[in-house]
């Protein structure tokens, strides 16, 4: 039973990591990799449940919604120069985000959700 349970700790672990590389993905232009990271999230979140990777899958989720939020009110507010600050700002935190929560990942440690 423990060797089932390493692996499954094991496979979420990379499936993790594929999915901060979708998000990282998504910083080059490649949008549809944002799609199929949150969506893999919500996929394999049940999964995670009970696990100390199931911070890094709060993380990630959190880190979506609310980057959506930032882009939403930078679009709406673009038109008033505003906007644009909005989508520096929204920027440099997602990337912090990704780049914390891998390096947590990298080091096998949860998130502080």
């Amino acid at each position: 039973m423990e060797s089932a349970t390493d692996d499954k700790l094991s496979s979420l672990k990379t499936l993790t990591h594929v999915i901060y590389g979708l998000y990282a993905l998504s910083l080059l232009g490649f949008g549809i990799t944002w799609i199929v990271a949150i969506v893999l999230n919500y996929i394999k979140r049940d999964d995670a449940r009970g696990t100390w990777l199931e911070s890094h899958f709060t993380w990630q989720i959190r880190t979506f919604w609310w980057s959506l939020l930032w882009g939403i009110l930078g679009w709406l507010t673009f038109i008033i120069l505003i906007g644009w600050a909005i989508w520096g700002v929204a920027f440099v935190w997602f990337v912090y985000r990704i780049a914390k929560g891998w390096l947590n990942l990298n080091d096998n440690r949860p998130m502080t959700v």
